[in-house]
Protein backbone atom coordinates (compact mmCIF):
# COMPACT_ATOMS: atom_id res chain seq x y z
CA UNK A 1 0.00 0.00 0.00
CA UNK A 2 2.61 2.58 1.06
CA UNK A 3 4.89 2.01 -1.90
CA UNK A 4 2.15 2.02 -4.51
CA UNK A 5 0.42 5.04 -3.03
CA UNK A 6 3.70 6.99 -3.01
CA UNK A 7 4.22 6.27 -6.70
CA UNK A 8 0.64 7.27 -7.54
CA UNK A 9 0.89 10.45 -5.43
CA UNK A 10 4.07 11.49 -7.23
CA UNK A 11 2.21 11.38 -10.54
CA UNK A 12 -0.84 13.14 -9.10
CA UNK A 13 1.39 15.97 -7.83
CA UNK A 14 3.04 16.40 -11.22
CA UNK A 15 6.31 14.46 -11.05
CA UNK A 16 7.25 13.50 -14.62
CA UNK A 17 10.52 11.62 -14.06
CA UNK A 18 10.87 7.85 -13.99
CA UNK A 19 9.21 6.03 -11.08
CA UNK A 20 9.98 2.39 -10.31
CA UNK A 21 8.33 0.18 -7.68
CA UNK A 22 10.37 -2.85 -6.60
CA UNK A 23 8.71 -5.70 -4.69
CA UNK A 24 9.95 -9.09 -3.54
CA UNK A 25 6.58 -10.78 -4.14
CA UNK A 26 5.77 -11.89 -7.70
CA UNK A 27 2.14 -10.79 -7.50
CA UNK A 28 0.64 -7.58 -8.82
CA UNK A 29 0.60 -5.13 -5.87
CA UNK A 30 -2.38 -5.87 -3.64
CA UNK A 31 -4.25 -4.73 -0.57
CA UNK A 32 -3.68 -6.69 2.66
CA UNK A 33 -6.84 -6.28 4.80
CA UNK A 34 -8.92 -8.72 2.69
CA UNK A 35 -6.34 -11.46 3.29
CA UNK A 36 -7.75 -12.20 6.74
CA UNK A 37 -11.33 -11.93 5.50
CA UNK A 38 -12.65 -12.39 1.96
CA UNK A 39 -9.52 -13.88 0.39
CA UNK A 40 -9.03 -16.29 3.27
CA UNK A 41 -12.63 -17.49 3.11
CA UNK A 42 -12.59 -17.85 -0.66
CA UNK A 43 -15.19 -15.14 -1.30
CA UNK A 44 -12.61 -13.10 -3.25
CA UNK A 45 -9.82 -14.36 -5.48
CA UNK A 46 -7.47 -11.51 -4.72
CA UNK A 47 -7.15 -7.88 -3.78
CA UNK A 48 -4.95 -6.33 -6.48
CA UNK A 49 -4.92 -2.54 -6.58
CA UNK A 50 -6.94 -1.04 -9.39
CA UNK A 51 -4.06 1.12 -10.59
CA UNK A 52 -3.12 1.63 -14.24
CA UNK A 53 0.62 1.42 -13.69
CA UNK A 54 1.40 1.47 -17.40
CA UNK A 55 -0.82 4.48 -18.00
CA UNK A 56 0.82 6.35 -15.13
CA UNK A 57 4.28 5.48 -16.37
CA UNK A 58 5.16 3.53 -13.22
CA UNK A 59 7.54 0.62 -13.80
CA UNK A 60 6.95 -2.48 -11.68
CA UNK A 61 9.82 -4.82 -10.91
CA UNK A 62 8.17 -7.73 -9.14
CA UNK A 63 9.66 -10.86 -7.64
CA UNK A 64 12.87 -8.95 -6.97
CA UNK A 65 14.24 -9.00 -3.43
CA UNK A 66 16.39 -6.08 -2.31
CA UNK A 67 19.26 -7.20 -0.09
CA UNK A 68 21.18 -4.03 0.73
CA UNK A 69 21.56 -0.28 0.37
CA UNK A 70 24.77 1.56 -0.54
CA UNK A 71 23.94 5.26 -0.13
CA UNK A 72 27.38 6.56 -1.17
CA UNK A 73 26.84 5.01 -4.61
CA UNK A 74 23.08 5.63 -4.53
CA UNK A 75 22.50 1.99 -5.35
CA UNK A 76 20.36 -0.86 -4.11
CA UNK A 77 21.71 -4.39 -4.08
CA UNK A 78 19.22 -6.87 -5.50
CA UNK A 79 19.19 -10.49 -6.61
CA UNK A 80 19.43 -9.21 -10.18
CA UNK A 81 22.36 -6.89 -9.50
CA UNK A 82 22.67 -3.25 -8.45
CA UNK A 83 19.84 -0.81 -9.11
CA UNK A 84 20.72 2.91 -9.09
CA UNK A 85 18.39 5.52 -7.61
CA UNK A 86 18.15 9.29 -7.46
CA UNK A 87 15.49 9.36 -4.76
CA UNK A 88 14.64 6.30 -2.68
CA UNK A 89 11.46 5.61 -0.71
CA UNK A 90 11.64 2.76 1.79
CA UNK A 91 8.20 1.15 2.12
CA UNK A 92 9.13 -2.39 3.10
CA UNK A 93 6.35 -2.76 5.67
CA UNK A 94 6.49 -5.21 8.54
CA UNK A 95 7.06 -8.93 8.81
CA UNK A 96 5.38 -11.29 11.27
CA UNK A 97 7.27 -12.50 14.32
CA UNK A 98 7.84 -16.26 14.15
CA UNK A 99 7.06 -18.52 17.10
CA UNK A 100 10.39 -19.80 18.47
CA UNK A 101 10.80 -23.49 17.88
CA UNK A 102 7.96 -23.68 15.37
CA UNK A 103 9.91 -22.89 12.22
CA UNK A 104 9.74 -25.71 9.73
CA UNK A 105 7.11 -27.69 11.63
CA UNK A 106 4.44 -28.95 9.19
CA UNK A 107 1.09 -27.21 9.56
CA UNK A 108 2.42 -23.98 11.11
CA UNK A 109 1.34 -20.82 9.29
CA UNK A 110 1.78 -17.05 9.37
CA UNK A 111 -0.71 -14.68 7.74
CA UNK A 112 0.87 -11.68 6.08
CA UNK A 113 1.03 -12.26 2.33
CA UNK A 114 -1.28 -13.40 -0.44
CA UNK A 115 0.63 -16.69 -0.60
CA UNK A 116 0.03 -17.17 3.14
CA UNK A 117 -3.72 -16.69 2.64
CA UNK A 118 -3.74 -19.08 -0.30
CA UNK A 119 -2.01 -21.76 1.79
CA UNK A 120 -4.49 -21.29 4.62
CA UNK A 121 -7.63 -21.29 2.51
CA UNK A 122 -7.74 -25.09 1.98
CA UNK A 123 -6.99 -25.57 5.69
CA UNK A 124 -10.23 -23.78 6.51
CA UNK A 125 -12.10 -25.55 3.74
CA UNK A 126 -11.15 -28.94 5.27
CA UNK A 127 -12.41 -27.69 8.68
CA UNK A 128 -9.28 -28.64 10.57
CA UNK A 129 -8.95 -28.15 14.31
CA UNK A 130 -7.07 -24.85 14.44
CA UNK A 131 -4.88 -23.42 17.19
CA UNK A 132 -4.21 -19.69 16.97
CA UNK A 133 -1.21 -18.44 18.94
CA UNK A 134 -1.81 -14.82 19.93
CA UNK A 135 -5.05 -12.99 20.76
CA UNK A 136 -4.13 -9.71 19.11
CA UNK A 137 -5.88 -8.11 16.15
CA UNK A 138 -4.73 -10.62 13.54
CA UNK A 139 -5.34 -13.59 15.87
CA UNK A 140 -8.91 -12.47 16.52
CA UNK A 141 -9.58 -11.88 12.83
CA UNK A 142 -8.24 -15.27 11.83
CA UNK A 143 -10.19 -16.98 14.63
CA UNK A 144 -13.31 -15.23 13.32
CA UNK A 145 -12.70 -16.52 9.80
CA UNK A 146 -11.91 -20.03 11.01
CA UNK A 147 -15.13 -20.22 13.04
CA UNK A 148 -17.08 -18.93 10.03
CA UNK A 149 -15.56 -21.79 8.02
CA UNK A 150 -16.72 -24.32 10.61
CA UNK A 151 -13.36 -25.06 12.24
CA UNK A 152 -12.90 -25.82 15.93
CA UNK A 153 -10.72 -22.97 17.20
CA UNK A 154 -8.52 -22.64 20.27
CA UNK A 155 -6.69 -19.34 20.85
CA UNK A 156 -3.63 -19.37 23.10
CA UNK A 157 -2.49 -16.06 24.58
CA UNK A 158 0.56 -15.54 26.80
CA UNK A 159 -0.92 -12.46 28.47
CA UNK A 160 -3.84 -12.44 30.89
CA UNK A 161 -6.25 -11.04 28.31
CA UNK A 162 -6.67 -10.41 24.59
CA UNK A 163 -5.13 -7.31 23.01
CA UNK A 164 -2.95 -6.83 26.09
CA UNK A 165 -0.35 -4.86 24.15
CA UNK A 166 -2.85 -2.57 22.46
CA UNK A 167 -5.51 -1.53 24.98
CA UNK A 168 -5.89 -1.29 28.77
CA UNK A 169 -7.34 -4.12 30.82
CA UNK A 170 -10.68 -2.49 31.61
CA UNK A 171 -11.35 -2.20 27.87
CA UNK A 172 -10.15 -5.60 26.69
CA UNK A 173 -11.52 -7.73 29.53
CA UNK A 174 -15.09 -7.61 28.12
CA UNK A 175 -13.70 -8.62 24.72
CA UNK A 176 -12.61 -11.98 26.10
CA UNK A 177 -16.27 -13.00 26.19
CA UNK A 178 -16.52 -12.58 22.43
CA UNK A 179 -14.46 -15.74 21.86
CA UNK A 180 -16.81 -18.02 23.82
CA UNK A 181 -19.85 -16.41 22.20
CA UNK A 182 -18.39 -17.32 18.81
CA UNK A 183 -17.63 -20.90 19.91
CA UNK A 184 -13.87 -20.43 20.18
CA UNK A 185 -11.88 -21.38 23.28
CA UNK A 186 -9.57 -18.64 24.61
CA UNK A 187 -6.75 -19.77 26.89
CA UNK A 188 -4.91 -16.88 28.57
CA UNK A 189 -1.76 -16.82 30.73
CA UNK A 190 -0.55 -19.71 28.58
CA UNK A 191 2.77 -20.10 26.82
CA UNK A 192 3.56 -22.54 24.05
CA UNK A 193 6.26 -24.98 25.11
CA UNK A 194 6.49 -26.74 21.76
CA UNK A 195 4.71 -27.30 18.48
CA UNK A 196 4.63 -30.78 17.04
CA UNK A 197 2.98 -32.11 13.88
CA UNK A 198 -0.70 -32.24 14.84
CA UNK A 199 -0.41 -30.70 18.32
CA UNK A 200 0.52 -27.68 20.40
CA UNK A 201 1.95 -28.34 23.87
CA UNK A 202 1.57 -25.62 26.52
CA UNK A 203 4.10 -24.93 29.26
CA UNK A 204 1.73 -26.38 31.85
CA UNK A 205 1.68 -29.68 29.98
CA UNK A 206 -1.68 -29.40 28.24
CA UNK A 207 -1.65 -30.87 24.74
CA UNK A 208 -4.04 -29.37 22.16
CA UNK A 209 -4.83 -31.17 18.91
CA UNK A 210 -4.06 -28.96 15.94
CA UNK A 211 -4.61 -29.75 12.30
CA UNK A 212 -3.12 -26.30 11.71
CA UNK A 213 -1.37 -23.69 13.85
CA UNK A 214 -1.60 -20.00 12.95
CA UNK A 215 0.89 -17.68 14.62
CA UNK A 216 -0.13 -14.09 15.26
CA UNK A 217 2.21 -12.82 17.98
CA UNK A 218 3.15 -9.51 16.42
CA UNK A 219 5.12 -7.94 13.62
CA UNK A 220 8.36 -6.00 13.31
CA UNK A 221 9.44 -3.49 10.68
CA UNK A 222 11.11 -5.30 7.78
CA UNK A 223 14.38 -3.40 8.09
CA UNK A 224 17.05 -5.99 8.91
CA UNK A 225 18.34 -5.73 5.34
CA UNK A 226 19.38 -2.11 6.06
CA UNK A 227 22.10 -3.14 8.54
CA UNK A 228 25.31 -1.25 7.81
CA UNK A 229 23.62 1.20 5.43
CA UNK A 230 23.70 4.22 7.75
CA UNK A 231 19.90 4.30 8.06
CA UNK A 232 19.03 4.99 11.70
CA UNK A 233 16.56 2.59 13.31
CA UNK A 234 14.96 2.53 16.76
CA UNK A 235 14.84 -0.25 19.36
CA UNK A 236 11.65 -1.52 17.70
CA UNK A 237 13.47 -1.84 14.38
CA UNK A 238 11.63 1.06 12.76
CA UNK A 239 13.37 3.58 10.54
CA UNK A 240 13.44 6.82 12.54
CA UNK A 241 12.05 9.26 10.00
CA UNK A 242 11.57 12.97 10.71
CA UNK A 243 8.29 14.91 10.62
CA UNK A 244 8.45 14.98 6.81
CA UNK A 245 9.19 11.21 6.62
CA UNK A 246 12.79 11.83 5.57
CA UNK A 247 15.56 9.58 6.86
CA UNK A 248 19.00 10.88 7.85
CA UNK A 249 20.42 10.01 4.42
CA UNK A 250 20.14 12.42 1.47
CA UNK A 251 17.33 11.57 -0.90
CA UNK A 252 16.02 8.68 1.21
CA UNK A 253 12.51 8.66 2.70
CA UNK A 254 10.56 6.07 4.69
CA UNK A 255 6.82 5.47 4.95
CA UNK A 256 4.31 2.94 6.25
CA UNK A 257 4.82 0.07 8.68
CA UNK A 258 8.62 0.26 8.49
CA UNK A 259 8.91 3.87 9.69
CA UNK A 260 8.27 5.74 12.92
CA UNK A 261 7.73 9.49 13.02
CA UNK A 262 7.65 12.22 15.69
CA UNK A 263 4.12 13.35 16.54
CA UNK A 264 3.75 16.88 17.84
CA UNK A 265 0.09 16.08 18.49
CA UNK A 266 0.96 13.30 20.94
CA UNK A 267 4.42 14.38 22.05
CA UNK A 268 6.16 11.14 21.21
CA UNK A 269 7.42 9.03 18.33
CA UNK A 270 4.75 6.79 16.79
CA UNK A 271 5.05 3.50 14.93
CA UNK A 272 1.70 2.69 13.35
CA UNK A 273 1.20 -0.78 11.85
CA UNK A 274 -2.12 -0.13 10.16
CA UNK A 275 -3.60 0.34 6.71
CA UNK A 276 -4.59 4.00 7.08
CA UNK A 277 -1.01 4.99 7.90
CA UNK A 278 0.16 3.35 4.68
CA UNK A 279 -2.55 5.23 2.79
CA UNK A 280 -1.99 8.71 4.27
CA UNK A 281 1.78 8.89 4.68
CA UNK A 282 2.63 8.61 0.95
CA UNK A 283 1.06 12.00 0.20
CA UNK A 284 3.50 13.62 2.62
CA UNK A 285 6.45 11.73 1.13
CA UNK A 286 5.51 12.63 -2.46
CA UNK A 287 5.03 16.31 -1.57
CA UNK A 288 8.42 16.51 0.09
CA UNK A 289 10.19 14.64 -2.70
CA UNK A 290 8.91 17.13 -5.27
CA UNK A 291 9.77 20.09 -3.05
CA UNK A 292 13.26 18.74 -2.33
CA UNK A 293 13.90 18.05 -6.01
CA UNK A 294 12.82 21.58 -6.92
CA UNK A 295 15.09 23.02 -4.23
CA UNK A 296 18.05 20.96 -5.47
CA UNK A 297 17.50 22.14 -9.06
CA UNK A 298 17.24 25.82 -8.12
CA UNK A 299 20.31 27.94 -8.98
CA UNK A 300 22.29 28.99 -5.93
CA UNK A 301 20.89 32.22 -4.52
CA UNK A 302 17.70 32.05 -6.57
CA UNK A 303 14.48 32.74 -4.61
CA UNK A 304 12.23 29.74 -4.02
CA UNK A 305 9.37 29.29 -6.45
CA UNK A 306 5.77 28.54 -5.48
CA UNK A 307 6.44 24.79 -5.61
CA UNK A 308 4.87 22.55 -3.03
CA UNK A 309 4.80 23.60 0.62
CA UNK A 310 6.80 21.49 3.08
CA UNK A 311 4.58 18.70 4.33
CA UNK A 312 4.49 17.52 7.95
CA UNK A 313 3.10 14.11 8.82
CA UNK A 314 1.19 14.16 12.11
CA UNK A 315 -2.00 12.14 11.61
CA UNK A 316 -4.64 10.94 14.03
CA UNK A 317 -3.86 7.20 13.75
CA UNK A 318 -6.83 5.09 12.71
CA UNK A 319 -7.53 1.42 12.27
CA UNK A 320 -10.40 -1.03 12.23
CA UNK A 321 -10.92 -4.73 12.84
CA UNK A 322 -13.79 -7.08 12.03
CA UNK A 323 -14.03 -9.82 14.63
CA UNK A 324 -16.72 -12.10 15.99
CA UNK A 325 -19.52 -10.19 14.27
CA UNK A 326 -18.36 -6.82 15.54
CA UNK A 327 -16.86 -3.82 13.75
CA UNK A 328 -14.17 -2.36 15.99
CA UNK A 329 -12.62 1.03 15.19
CA UNK A 330 -9.94 3.06 16.94
CA UNK A 331 -8.62 6.56 16.34
CA UNK A 332 -5.92 8.48 18.16
CA UNK A 333 -3.35 7.46 20.77
CA UNK A 334 -4.35 6.90 24.39
CA UNK A 335 -0.86 6.51 25.87
CA UNK A 336 -0.85 9.90 27.62
CA UNK A 337 -4.52 10.03 28.61
CA UNK A 338 -5.57 10.88 32.17
CA UNK A 339 -9.31 10.12 31.90
CA UNK A 340 -11.28 7.17 30.50
CA UNK A 341 -15.00 7.51 29.77
CA UNK A 342 -17.43 4.75 28.78
CA UNK A 343 -20.27 5.37 26.35
CA UNK A 344 -22.61 2.43 26.79
CA UNK A 345 -22.34 -0.98 28.40
CA UNK A 346 -19.59 -3.32 27.11
CA UNK A 347 -22.01 -6.23 27.62
CA UNK A 348 -24.16 -4.76 24.84
CA UNK A 349 -23.58 -5.08 21.11
CA UNK A 350 -22.47 -1.45 20.69
CA UNK A 351 -20.36 0.77 22.96
CA UNK A 352 -17.47 3.19 22.90
CA UNK A 353 -14.58 4.29 25.08
CA UNK A 354 -13.11 7.80 25.14
CA UNK A 355 -9.69 8.85 26.40
CA UNK A 356 -9.09 12.46 27.45
CA UNK A 357 -5.95 14.37 28.40
CA UNK A 358 -6.52 17.65 30.21
CA UNK A 359 -10.12 17.58 29.03
CA UNK A 360 -9.16 17.17 25.35
CA UNK A 361 -10.15 14.04 23.46
CA UNK A 362 -7.04 12.10 22.39
CA UNK A 363 -8.44 8.67 21.43
CA UNK A 364 -11.69 6.81 20.84
CA UNK A 365 -12.52 3.12 20.53
CA UNK A 366 -15.89 2.36 18.97
CA UNK A 367 -17.54 -1.07 18.86
CA UNK A 368 -20.53 -0.98 16.53
CA UNK A 369 -20.78 2.83 16.89
CA UNK A 370 -19.20 4.24 13.72
CA UNK A 371 -20.70 7.68 14.32
CA UNK A 372 -18.78 7.97 17.58
CA UNK A 373 -15.61 7.14 15.70
CA UNK A 374 -16.11 9.62 12.87
CA UNK A 375 -17.18 12.46 15.16
CA UNK A 376 -14.47 11.65 17.69
CA UNK A 377 -11.76 11.58 15.05
CA UNK A 378 -12.73 15.07 13.89
CA UNK A 379 -12.70 16.34 17.47
CA UNK A 380 -9.23 14.89 18.01
CA UNK A 381 -7.95 16.48 14.80
CA UNK A 382 -9.20 19.89 15.92
CA UNK A 383 -7.82 19.49 19.45
CA UNK A 384 -11.34 19.77 20.87
CA UNK A 385 -12.30 19.38 24.52
CA UNK A 386 -15.32 17.47 25.81
CA UNK A 387 -17.90 17.96 28.51
CA UNK A 388 -17.27 14.65 30.35
CA UNK A 389 -20.86 14.32 31.59
CA UNK A 390 -22.37 14.79 28.14
CA UNK A 391 -19.66 12.65 26.49
CA UNK A 392 -20.41 9.73 28.81
CA UNK A 393 -24.08 9.71 27.76
CA UNK A 394 -24.33 7.32 24.78
CA UNK A 395 -27.57 9.01 23.70
CA UNK A 396 -25.78 12.35 23.23
CA UNK A 397 -23.98 12.75 19.89
CA UNK A 398 -20.31 13.12 20.57
CA UNK A 399 -20.09 16.34 18.58
CA UNK A 400 -22.74 17.83 20.91
CA UNK A 401 -20.43 17.14 23.87
CA UNK A 402 -17.58 19.14 22.34
CA UNK A 403 -16.84 22.53 23.80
Amino acid sequence: MAGVQTAVALRELGHTGPVTVIGAEPHQPYDRPPLSKAVLLGTAEGSAFEVDFEGLGIELRLGLAVTGLRPAARELDTEAGPVPYGVLVLATGAEPVALPGAEGVPGVHLLRTLDDAERLRPVLARQHDVVVVGAGWIGAEFATAARAAGCAVTVVEAAARPLAGALPAEVTTPMADWYAEAGAELITDARVASVEPGAVVLSGGRRIAAGAVVVGIGARPATAWLAGSGIATGPDGSITADEGLRTGLPGVYAVGDCASFPSARYGRRLLVHHWDNALQGPRTVASNIIRDLEAAARPEGAPPGPGVAPAVYDPVPYFWSEQFGRFVQYAGDHAGADTLLWRGDPADAAWSVLWLRGGALVAVLAVGRPRDLSQGRRIIQSGGRLDPVAAADPATPLKAAAR
